[in-house]
């Protein structure tokens, strides 16, 4: 179900002194698009506080509704959803408002998706779970700008360990095959499986 979160939070003496970068955009319309509902429910209030007006979809068909009905300024698309691929919902986004600047995030980040979101016109890619602070700083960037890494990314293990699990779900949470499509020997899958998520 579509829902609206509320009225973006009073502006702020530091927006007022002309430091926000939203301030330079007259529309603040922001759209989550994510069946990820403790996520899109965190994002959403976090980025009301960053001065977004924000609506949020948990399904391509859901957000594809609300691009027909107005097309936001921004957009943050979960690339995999239940009901099909999130990039669906950038393109027609481009269509409806060609200026609009669309983040995708995906579990599923290599060169492929990269290149592929980017043809159909988003802005920008990055790899969940991300944070309120790097999808504001990456919506803000100036085309071909990078945004500040974040203060404190996922380690190396804990993006291994979520690509893992990730991939051990898809299988259906067998771990035979989620062993043979990682080319790994099954007892040290299930060693890895059996530990707490690394830091």
């Amino acid at each position: 179900m579509l829902t609206q979160t509320g009225t973006p939070a009073p502006i702020s003496d530091a927006t007022a002194a002309g430091t926000d970068p939203l301030a330079a955009f007259s529309d603040r319309s922001l759209l989550i698009v994510d069946d990820d509902k403790p996520f899109s429910t965190r994002l959403a209030r976090a980025m009301e506080s960053r001065g977004y007006q924000v609506q949020v979809a948990d399904s391509v068909a859901e957000g594809l509704s609300a691009v027909e009905t107005r097309a936001p300024a921004f957009a943050v698309i979960d690339m995999r959803l239940g009901d099909g691929n999130g990039l669906d919902v950038i393109a027609r986004l481009k269509e409806q408002r060609p200026e609009a600047r669309g983040v995708i995030l995906t579990g599923y980040g290599n060169i492929a998706t990269a290149v592929n979101a980017v043809k159909l016109g988003a802005f920008d890619y990055l790899a969940k779970p991300a944070d309120a602070d790097e999808i504001h700083g990456t919506l803000m960037a100036q085309p071909g700008e990078r945004a500040d890494p974040p203060e404190n990314p996922m380690s190396a293990d804990r993006v291994r360990w979520e690509h893992i699990q990730r991939v051990y779900e898809l299988c259906g949470r067998n771990v035979s095959e989620t062993a043979r499509r990682l080319n790994m020997h099954r007892r040290t899958l299930q060693r890895i499986l059996a530990k707490r998520a690394p830091r």
